[in-house]
């Protein structure tokens, strides 16, 4: 009987399939977990109130490796599969999406560079996550630009020179108040143009452990030329753990290095980084699925009512059998998802998709679901539950909404 092992750790034969995972991967969830119980878990509550930006736990996360897992080995110095990566962001959504978010950001911004980025380019603009603990801002959405990134109107215009400028409004950008590099999809020579580039702009150092939170307006007036304005924070429903702000280039001075692969091929890579980011919005969602429903079950083991425990009660009980399932669900969808990711499966997209699609609809349904089982205390800010029901709407939206979703799944099927 042959026996082999597939990259991802999952181990098959003739007869079964071993969906148990490897040494190295299990080391990370072990990892992740113990963190998020032992540093983010005991001050999330308190943490969200304030609405402070947790830059010593994004540091810690940096220090621990868990950060910047798109970076390649050659640049890193080590490798992070991509199922390994969705473990990771799973176990740090369970301890707060926003930080999860924020987390994985960085690969976002950075996986274009990773996949379409010349030596060069790479050492330039990767090395410096490695070296120290920055944050990069991926900045694709734009006021008139959500889902449909064709209606983009950032764009650089090429000089006498060959340099180029760069001009436009991105929103929502997470990281923004913080990074240190900005990943910009942009048009080629005009605002209509149906051409798109991707550049990256560089700014000085924002080290996390040596500042303090920001929560105004950020300008950067840049050596090379141009200004970048970062608004003030967003003042959000939930993920308050996660920075997000809107940013503003104007004039800003893109030298040919500065621009990652084709200039004309921008639409393809952001594809690429979608297709890659997806998975990683299931992971968050499958944490966050994971822990309403942990919180849930515990809650309805310890709350008695007509005389006996709100979990003995067949109708809670169904409820909480049907949370179970959503979560089971969404992670095998998600697993698989990372593996097409892995193998660069030509349908990669279209598992991308659904499972953003399943995680989103898990993490919705048992937070909400939780929240009703919980009863009136659920509807109280002592209880977790109505925290992770204001986090997880952000899960059906960012990176394509579910409907975007469904229509790539559906243009693929046909």
């Amino acid at each position: 009987m042959t026996d082999f092992y597939t990259p991802t750790g999952l181990r098959k034969d003739n007869n079964n399939m071993d969906l148990s995972l490897t040494d190295t991967q299990q080391m990370y969830v072990t990892t992740v977990q113990r963190f998020v119980k032992n540093d983010i878990l005991p001050h999330v509550l308190e943490m969200d109130r304030r609405h402070v930006f947790p830059m010593d736990l994004i540091k810690t996360s940096w220090e621990m490796g868990i950060m910047n897992i798109s970076i390649p080995e050659s640049i890193k110095g080590y490798h992070v599969d991509v199922v390994s990566a969705a473990l990771i962001i799973r176990e740090l959504a369970y301890g707060d999406s926003g930080i999860a978010t924020s987390a994985m950001c960085n690969d976002l911004a950075n996986v274009v560079i990773a996949q379409h980025g010349t030596d060069e380019q790479k050492e330039a603009f990767l090395r410096p996550f490695v070296d120290s603990p920055l944050l990069s801002a991926f900045c694709l959405t734009e006021p008139g630009a959500g889902s449909d990134n064709l209606s983009m109107t950032s764009f650089i215009s090429k000089r006498d020179d060959g340099k180029y400028v760069l001009n436009g409004s991105k929103c929502f950008i997470t990281n923004a108040s913080y990074a240190s590099q900005f990943t910009v999809f942009c048009k080629v020579g005009k605002p209509s143009s149906q051409l798109m580039a991707c550049v990256v702009v560089p700014v000085p150092p924002f080290v996390l452990d040596k500042a303090s939170p920001v929560d105004g307006i950020r300008e950067i007036e840049l050596a090379s030329g141009g200004k970048i304005t970062v608004g003030k924070p967003e003042d959000k429903l939930g993920q308050r753990l996660s920075n997000t702000a809107s940013v503003t280039f104007e004039d800003v001075l893109i030298e040919p290095g500065q621009i990652i692969g084709d200039r004309r091929l921008g639409f393809k890579y952001i594809i690429d980084v979608l297709d890659f980011a997806r998975p990683m919005i299931a992971a968050i969602g499958v944490g966050v699925a994971k822990k309403a429903f942990d919180l849930t079950l515990s809650y309805t083991k310890e709350r008695k009512q007509f005389g006996q425990r709100l979990c003995d009660i067949p109708v809670a009980r169904e409820m909480l059998v049907q949370m179970w399932k959503k979560v089971e669900l969404s992670e095998l969808a998600l697993l698989k998802s990372a593996i097409k990711i892995q193998e660069n499966a030509t349908d990669k997209g279209m598992y991308s998709s659904l499972a953003k699609n399943e995680a989103a609809e898990a993490a919705l349904f048992c937070a909400n679901e939780g929240l009703h089982l919980h009863g009136g205390y659920g509807f109280t800010n002592e209880y977790e539950i109505s925290k992770l029901v204001r986090d997880v709407h952000i899960i059906d939206i960012y990176e394509g909404t579910r409907e975007v979703q469904n229509m790539i799944i559906g243009r693929e099927l046909v």
